[in-house]
């Protein structure tokens, strides 16, 4: 999206980056190597307009959404309660579970 919104092709930027996943791919089945996809995307010419902002793009926590307080919300509402039942017969204290 980053792309498009510089001014990019998006079916050009899905197809190169298509291209590129296959090669990574290659890469990874065929040769042993690592996946080595962002760097191929960093190294690529036609993603020069986003080549300084693709890690941040890519940070994990822009694509979790409400997970934290969905996890916090089950641990309170239905482990915690399902764990303190059967406490007395585990012999062990409820766990501090932290997300």
């Amino acid at each position: 999206m980053a792309m498009v919104k510089s001014g990019a092709d998006r079916q050009k930027c899905h197809e190169r980056l298509r291209v590129l996943a296959q090669e990574a791919g290659k890469n990874v089945k065929e040769e042993g190597g690592v996946n080595d996809m962002i760097e191929r995307v960093s190294r690529d010419e036609y993603f020069a307009p986003v080549k300084e902002s693709i890690r941040d793009i890519l940070d994990p926590s822009k694509f979790i959404g409400r997970c934290p307080e969905q996890v916090d919300k089950f641990v309170e509402e239905e482990l915690r309660p399902a764990l303190e039942k059967y406490r007395e017969h585990l012999k062990i204290e409820a766990p501090n579970l932290n997300v």
